[in-house]
């Protein structure tokens, strides 16, 4: 055989695959594909988790952000009037205020 010849590449047969799902199927996934919601609608609903940190720093910002609401939370509960200041200002009656 000389170097200027080719040789045609040798086809091999189709094989035909059934496929694993029906064809109805195919067609209800197709169709719910076709009708699913953006992904910041599913943000929105907190369905998904918004991606705009790296993956490997999604927990430590959770973390943090939990942290965050649990300090305001804290504060929050601190600050808050006494049943007493409350009596005094017409918003609770004496008959609320738990015993001590």
């Amino acid at each position: 055989m000389s170097s200027t010849q080719t040789v045609a590449p040798v086809e091999k047969p189709k094989v035909e695959r059934k496929q694993s799902i029906d064809p109805q199927t195919v067609q209800k996934l197709e169709k719910s594909l076709a009708h699913r919601p953006e992904k910041t609608e599913l943000v929105e609903r907190n369905i998904l988790k918004d991606d705009s940190v790296a993956p490997a720093l999604q927990a430590a910002k959770e973390k943090l952000q939990r942290s965050q609401l649990e300090d305001k939370l804290e504060h929050a509960l601190q600050a808050r009037p006494k049943p007493e200041e409350l009596v005094k200002e017409g918003i609770l009656k004496d008959t609320d205020i738990p015993p001590v």
